[in-house]
Protein backbone atom coordinates (compact mmCIF):
# COMPACT_ATOMS: atom_id res chain seq x y z
CA UNK A 1 0.00 0.00 0.00
CA UNK A 2 1.43 3.36 -1.06
CA UNK A 3 2.31 6.14 1.30
CA UNK A 4 0.34 9.35 1.86
CA UNK A 5 2.71 12.06 0.61
CA UNK A 6 1.78 15.65 1.47
CA UNK A 7 2.33 17.95 -1.52
CA UNK A 8 2.38 21.52 -0.26
CA UNK A 9 1.75 24.15 -2.92
CA UNK A 10 3.39 27.51 -2.24
CA UNK A 11 2.22 29.78 -5.05
CA UNK A 12 0.49 33.13 -5.35
CA UNK A 13 1.29 36.42 -3.69
CA UNK A 14 -1.68 37.07 -1.41
CA UNK A 15 -2.28 40.56 -2.81
CA UNK A 16 -5.61 40.96 -1.01
CA UNK A 17 -3.64 41.02 2.25
CA UNK A 18 -1.50 43.98 1.19
CA UNK A 19 0.34 45.76 2.74
CA UNK A 20 1.34 42.95 5.10
CA UNK A 21 1.61 40.36 2.32
CA UNK A 22 4.27 41.28 -0.26
CA UNK A 23 5.74 39.69 -3.35
CA UNK A 24 8.99 39.10 -1.44
CA UNK A 25 7.23 37.52 1.56
CA UNK A 26 3.64 36.56 0.75
CA UNK A 27 0.76 35.33 2.86
CA UNK A 28 1.86 31.70 3.55
CA UNK A 29 4.98 32.84 5.37
CA UNK A 30 3.36 35.41 7.67
CA UNK A 31 2.19 34.74 11.27
CA UNK A 32 -1.30 36.10 10.67
CA UNK A 33 -3.29 33.98 13.14
CA UNK A 34 -0.81 33.05 15.83
CA UNK A 35 2.88 32.50 16.36
CA UNK A 36 3.25 30.06 13.48
CA UNK A 37 2.70 30.92 9.83
CA UNK A 38 -0.03 29.35 7.70
CA UNK A 39 2.68 27.38 5.87
CA UNK A 40 4.08 26.05 9.15
CA UNK A 41 0.60 25.03 10.28
CA UNK A 42 0.12 23.18 6.99
CA UNK A 43 3.34 21.23 7.57
CA UNK A 44 2.43 20.56 11.20
CA UNK A 45 -0.91 18.96 10.25
CA UNK A 46 1.04 16.33 8.30
CA UNK A 47 3.98 15.90 10.69
CA UNK A 48 3.10 12.45 12.08
CA UNK A 49 5.44 10.17 10.12
CA UNK A 50 3.41 7.09 11.04
CA UNK A 51 0.57 8.54 8.95
CA UNK A 52 2.31 10.75 6.40
CA UNK A 53 5.55 10.57 4.44
CA UNK A 54 7.98 13.46 4.25
CA UNK A 55 6.30 16.41 2.52
CA UNK A 56 7.13 17.69 -0.94
CA UNK A 57 6.97 21.48 -1.08
CA UNK A 58 6.50 23.04 -4.51
CA UNK A 59 7.99 26.51 -4.30
CA UNK A 60 9.46 29.27 -6.45
CA UNK A 61 13.14 30.16 -6.16
CA UNK A 62 12.24 33.59 -4.74
CA UNK A 63 10.60 32.07 -1.66
CA UNK A 64 12.77 28.99 -1.15
CA UNK A 65 14.71 30.47 1.78
CA UNK A 66 11.47 31.28 3.64
CA UNK A 67 10.14 27.78 3.00
CA UNK A 68 13.31 25.97 4.11
CA UNK A 69 13.83 28.10 7.21
CA UNK A 70 10.24 27.80 8.39
CA UNK A 71 10.17 24.03 7.78
CA UNK A 72 13.39 23.33 9.68
CA UNK A 73 11.85 22.53 13.08
CA UNK A 74 8.58 21.02 11.83
CA UNK A 75 9.54 19.01 8.75
CA UNK A 76 13.35 18.79 8.53
CA UNK A 77 12.91 15.94 6.04
CA UNK A 78 10.94 18.07 3.56
CA UNK A 79 11.83 17.90 -0.13
CA UNK A 80 11.61 21.09 -2.19
CA UNK A 81 10.62 21.11 -5.85
CA UNK A 82 11.83 24.52 -6.99
CA UNK A 83 9.87 25.82 -9.96
CA UNK A 84 11.79 28.17 -12.28
CA UNK A 85 8.50 29.96 -13.02
CA UNK A 86 4.90 29.60 -11.90
CA UNK A 87 2.70 27.45 -14.15
CA UNK A 88 -0.36 26.93 -11.92
CA UNK A 89 -1.30 23.82 -9.96
CA UNK A 90 -1.56 21.04 -12.58
CA UNK A 91 2.13 21.14 -13.62
CA UNK A 92 3.18 21.63 -9.99
CA UNK A 93 1.35 18.51 -8.86
CA UNK A 94 2.57 16.61 -11.93
CA UNK A 95 6.18 17.33 -10.93
CA UNK A 96 5.44 15.90 -7.50
CA UNK A 97 3.76 12.85 -9.06
CA UNK A 98 6.93 12.25 -11.10
CA UNK A 99 8.94 12.36 -7.86
CA UNK A 100 7.04 9.70 -5.88
CA UNK A 101 6.07 6.07 -6.40
CA UNK A 102 3.05 5.46 -8.67
CA UNK A 103 1.20 3.76 -5.80
CA UNK A 104 1.64 6.75 -3.47
CA UNK A 105 -1.31 8.99 -2.66
CA UNK A 106 -0.54 12.68 -2.97
CA UNK A 107 -2.30 14.79 -0.35
CA UNK A 108 -2.32 18.12 -2.18
CA UNK A 109 -2.62 21.09 0.19
CA UNK A 110 -2.39 24.83 -0.45
CA UNK A 111 0.11 26.35 1.96
CA UNK A 112 -1.97 29.38 2.92
CA UNK A 113 -5.27 27.98 4.23
CA UNK A 114 -6.46 27.97 7.84
CA UNK A 115 -7.88 24.79 9.36
CA UNK A 116 -9.22 25.01 12.90
CA UNK A 117 -9.47 21.28 13.69
CA UNK A 118 -6.20 19.59 12.78
CA UNK A 119 -7.32 16.23 14.17
CA UNK A 120 -10.42 16.22 11.95
CA UNK A 121 -8.23 17.16 8.99
CA UNK A 122 -5.93 14.19 9.56
CA UNK A 123 -8.86 11.79 9.95
CA UNK A 124 -10.53 13.01 6.75
CA UNK A 125 -7.21 12.97 4.88
CA UNK A 126 -6.74 9.29 5.74
CA UNK A 127 -10.33 8.54 4.67
CA UNK A 128 -9.78 10.39 1.39
CA UNK A 129 -6.56 8.46 0.79
CA UNK A 130 -8.45 5.19 1.22
CA UNK A 131 -10.96 6.30 -1.43
CA UNK A 132 -8.10 7.39 -3.71
CA UNK A 133 -6.55 3.92 -3.40
CA UNK A 134 -9.74 2.57 -4.95
CA UNK A 135 -8.97 4.48 -8.13
CA UNK A 136 -10.65 7.83 -7.49
CA UNK A 137 -9.26 11.35 -7.75
CA UNK A 138 -10.63 12.85 -4.57
CA UNK A 139 -11.61 16.46 -3.85
CA UNK A 140 -12.23 17.73 -0.33
CA UNK A 141 -15.74 19.22 -0.31
CA UNK A 142 -15.72 21.93 2.34
CA UNK A 143 -19.02 22.22 4.20
CA UNK A 144 -20.63 25.41 2.88
CA UNK A 145 -21.71 27.73 5.70
CA UNK A 146 -22.56 30.82 3.65
CA UNK A 147 -23.50 31.71 0.04
CA UNK A 148 -19.93 32.55 -0.95
CA UNK A 149 -19.37 33.85 -4.47
CA UNK A 150 -15.58 33.68 -4.28
CA UNK A 151 -15.34 29.88 -4.23
CA UNK A 152 -16.00 27.13 -6.73
CA UNK A 153 -18.55 24.46 -5.77
CA UNK A 154 -18.85 20.68 -6.01
CA UNK A 155 -22.20 18.94 -6.54
CA UNK A 156 -22.48 15.61 -4.72
CA UNK A 157 -23.42 12.69 -6.94
CA UNK A 158 -24.00 9.03 -6.18
CA UNK A 159 -22.68 7.64 -2.92
CA UNK A 160 -19.44 5.67 -2.91
CA UNK A 161 -17.83 3.71 -0.12
CA UNK A 162 -16.22 6.54 1.80
CA UNK A 163 -17.47 9.46 -0.29
CA UNK A 164 -19.40 10.52 -3.38
CA UNK A 165 -18.92 10.92 -7.08
CA UNK A 166 -18.61 14.55 -8.13
CA UNK A 167 -21.69 15.14 -10.25
CA UNK A 168 -20.68 18.62 -11.33
CA UNK A 169 -18.02 21.30 -10.87
CA UNK A 170 -19.40 24.84 -10.67
CA UNK A 171 -17.31 27.96 -11.11
CA UNK A 172 -17.70 30.95 -8.80
CA UNK A 173 -21.45 31.66 -8.90
CA UNK A 174 -23.55 34.81 -8.72
CA UNK A 175 -25.02 35.52 -5.28
CA UNK A 176 -28.52 34.28 -6.18
CA UNK A 177 -27.09 30.98 -7.39
CA UNK A 178 -24.91 30.64 -4.28
CA UNK A 179 -27.95 31.19 -2.06
CA UNK A 180 -29.72 28.41 -3.95
CA UNK A 181 -26.72 26.08 -3.50
CA UNK A 182 -26.74 26.66 0.26
CA UNK A 183 -30.48 25.99 0.49
CA UNK A 184 -30.17 22.87 -1.67
CA UNK A 185 -27.65 21.25 0.67
CA UNK A 186 -26.13 19.11 -2.07
CA UNK A 187 -23.22 21.43 -2.79
CA UNK A 188 -19.89 21.98 -1.06
CA UNK A 189 -17.10 24.48 -1.54
CA UNK A 190 -14.13 23.31 -3.60
CA UNK A 191 -11.28 24.04 -1.21
CA UNK A 192 -8.44 23.03 -3.52
CA UNK A 193 -7.34 20.09 -1.34
CA UNK A 194 -7.04 16.71 -3.06
CA UNK A 195 -6.04 13.07 -2.50
CA UNK A 196 -4.63 11.79 -5.79
CA UNK A 197 -3.05 8.45 -6.76
CA UNK A 198 0.26 9.56 -8.28
CA UNK A 199 0.38 7.06 -11.14
CA UNK A 200 -3.26 7.52 -12.06
CA UNK A 201 -2.90 11.28 -11.97
CA UNK A 202 -0.11 11.07 -14.55
CA UNK A 203 -2.24 8.76 -16.70
CA UNK A 204 -5.12 11.23 -16.60
CA UNK A 205 -2.76 14.09 -17.43
CA UNK A 206 -1.42 12.21 -20.46
CA UNK A 207 -4.98 11.57 -21.59
CA UNK A 208 -6.39 15.07 -21.17
CA UNK A 209 -3.28 17.29 -21.47
CA UNK A 210 -0.70 15.26 -23.43
CA UNK A 211 1.55 18.22 -24.22
CA UNK A 212 1.69 19.26 -20.57
CA UNK A 213 2.43 15.67 -19.57
CA UNK A 214 5.28 15.46 -22.08
CA UNK A 215 6.85 18.73 -21.00
CA UNK A 216 6.56 17.87 -17.29
CA UNK A 217 8.30 14.56 -17.99
CA UNK A 218 11.07 16.41 -19.85
CA UNK A 219 11.38 18.99 -17.07
CA UNK A 220 11.60 16.28 -14.42
CA UNK A 221 14.02 14.02 -16.30
CA UNK A 222 16.30 17.01 -16.86
CA UNK A 223 16.08 18.21 -13.27
CA UNK A 224 19.09 19.10 -11.17
CA UNK A 225 19.19 17.61 -7.67
CA UNK A 226 21.06 19.23 -4.83
CA UNK A 227 20.48 18.19 -1.23
CA UNK A 228 16.78 18.49 -0.45
CA UNK A 229 16.05 20.47 -3.63
CA UNK A 230 14.98 19.35 -7.07
CA UNK A 231 15.09 21.96 -9.81
CA UNK A 232 13.23 21.04 -13.03
CA UNK A 233 14.74 21.79 -16.40
CA UNK A 234 14.07 25.48 -16.91
CA UNK A 235 13.45 25.45 -20.67
CA UNK A 236 11.05 22.50 -20.66
CA UNK A 237 9.08 23.82 -17.70
CA UNK A 238 8.82 27.35 -19.12
CA UNK A 239 7.23 25.91 -22.27
CA UNK A 240 4.26 24.55 -20.31
CA UNK A 241 0.92 26.31 -20.71
CA UNK A 242 -0.09 26.69 -17.08
CA UNK A 243 -3.45 25.36 -15.94
CA UNK A 244 -5.15 24.43 -12.67
CA UNK A 245 -5.82 20.87 -11.55
CA UNK A 246 -9.54 21.54 -11.84
CA UNK A 247 -9.46 22.66 -15.49
CA UNK A 248 -6.81 20.21 -16.67
CA UNK A 249 -7.89 17.06 -14.87
CA UNK A 250 -10.77 17.11 -12.43
CA UNK A 251 -13.40 18.53 -14.78
CA UNK A 252 -12.41 16.04 -17.50
CA UNK A 253 -11.91 12.76 -15.67
CA UNK A 254 -14.71 10.27 -15.08
CA UNK A 255 -13.09 9.29 -11.77
CA UNK A 256 -13.68 12.50 -9.78
CA UNK A 257 -14.90 11.86 -6.25
CA UNK A 258 -15.27 13.91 -3.08
CA UNK A 259 -15.31 13.54 0.66
CA UNK A 260 -17.19 15.84 3.00
CA UNK A 261 -14.67 17.91 4.94
CA UNK A 262 -15.84 19.73 8.05
CA UNK A 263 -12.74 20.92 9.89
CA UNK A 264 -13.08 24.70 10.23
CA UNK A 265 -11.62 25.72 6.87
CA UNK A 266 -10.92 29.20 5.52
CA UNK A 267 -8.72 30.35 2.68
CA UNK A 268 -7.93 33.53 4.69
CA UNK A 269 -8.37 35.38 1.43
CA UNK A 270 -8.71 38.96 2.68
CA UNK A 271 -8.57 41.22 5.71
CA UNK A 272 -12.22 40.59 6.55
CA UNK A 273 -11.42 36.89 6.95
CA UNK A 274 -8.50 37.80 9.22
CA UNK A 275 -10.87 39.96 11.28
CA UNK A 276 -13.39 37.11 11.58
CA UNK A 277 -10.75 34.76 12.97
CA UNK A 278 -9.16 37.30 15.30
CA UNK A 279 -12.27 38.74 16.95
CA UNK A 280 -13.26 37.37 20.33
CA UNK A 281 -16.68 36.08 21.30
CA UNK A 282 -17.34 39.02 23.60
CA UNK A 283 -16.08 41.87 21.43
CA UNK A 284 -16.33 43.12 17.86
CA UNK A 285 -13.13 45.19 17.68
CA UNK A 286 -9.60 43.89 17.17
CA UNK A 287 -6.30 45.66 17.90
CA UNK A 288 -2.92 44.16 16.95
CA UNK A 289 -0.09 46.50 17.90
CA UNK A 290 -0.56 49.95 19.41
CA UNK A 291 -3.96 51.55 18.97
CA UNK A 292 -7.38 52.44 20.31
CA UNK A 293 -10.91 52.24 18.93
CA UNK A 294 -13.56 54.64 20.19
CA UNK A 295 -17.30 54.62 19.40
CA UNK A 296 -16.79 52.08 16.63
CA UNK A 297 -17.86 48.49 16.05
CA UNK A 298 -16.53 45.74 13.82
CA UNK A 299 -13.20 47.52 13.35
CA UNK A 300 -9.66 46.15 13.26
CA UNK A 301 -6.31 47.87 13.66
CA UNK A 302 -3.13 45.99 12.70
CA UNK A 303 -0.02 48.15 13.04
CA UNK A 304 3.66 47.29 13.19
CA UNK A 305 4.68 50.60 14.77
CA UNK A 306 2.65 53.85 14.82
CA UNK A 307 -0.14 54.23 17.35
CA UNK A 308 -3.44 54.23 15.46
CA UNK A 309 -6.72 55.70 16.72
CA UNK A 310 -10.09 55.07 15.07
CA UNK A 311 -13.02 57.21 16.25
CA UNK A 312 -16.65 56.86 15.20
CA UNK A 313 -16.01 54.75 12.09
CA UNK A 314 -17.35 51.18 12.10
CA UNK A 315 -16.60 48.09 10.03
CA UNK A 316 -13.21 49.24 8.77
CA UNK A 317 -9.74 47.73 8.68
CA UNK A 318 -6.61 49.83 9.24
CA UNK A 319 -3.27 48.16 8.50
CA UNK A 320 0.11 49.87 8.89
CA UNK A 321 3.19 48.15 7.48
CA UNK A 322 6.30 50.32 7.48
CA UNK A 323 5.51 53.36 5.37
CA UNK A 324 2.37 51.84 3.84
CA UNK A 325 -1.10 52.33 5.29
CA UNK A 326 -4.33 50.63 4.26
CA UNK A 327 -7.75 51.92 5.29
CA UNK A 328 -10.60 49.83 3.89
CA UNK A 329 -14.21 49.01 4.56
CA UNK A 330 -14.52 45.38 5.55
CA UNK A 331 -17.18 45.05 2.85
CA UNK A 332 -14.58 46.08 0.26
CA UNK A 333 -11.85 43.73 1.50
CA UNK A 334 -11.88 41.74 -1.75
CA UNK A 335 -10.77 44.86 -3.65
CA UNK A 336 -7.55 45.35 -1.67
CA UNK A 337 -5.69 43.26 -4.25
CA UNK A 338 -5.84 46.26 -6.58
CA UNK A 339 -4.19 48.59 -4.06
CA UNK A 340 -0.67 47.16 -4.17
CA UNK A 341 -0.19 47.74 -7.88
CA UNK A 342 0.91 51.34 -7.56
CA UNK A 343 3.39 50.58 -4.78
CA UNK A 344 6.84 49.01 -4.98
CA UNK A 345 6.75 45.54 -3.44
Amino acid sequence: MGRIVPVILCGGSGTRLWPRSRAAKPKPFLPLLGERTLYQDTLARCSDREEFAAPMVVIGEQHLDHARTQAADIAPDAIFIVEPTGRNTAPAVALAARSVDPDDIMLVCPSDHFIADASAFRRIAIEAAALARSGWLVCFGISATAPETGYGYLRRGEALEGGYRVQKFVEKPEIETAIGFLADGGYAWNGGIFALPAGQFLEELAMHRPEMARLVEDAHSGAQRSGSCLRPDREAFAAIAGESIDYAIMENTDRAAMVDAAFGWSDIGNWNAIYDHRKSADGTNVIVGQGEIIDSEGTMIDTDGPFVTVVGVSNVVVVVDGEDVLVASRDAAQQVGNAHRSRKQ
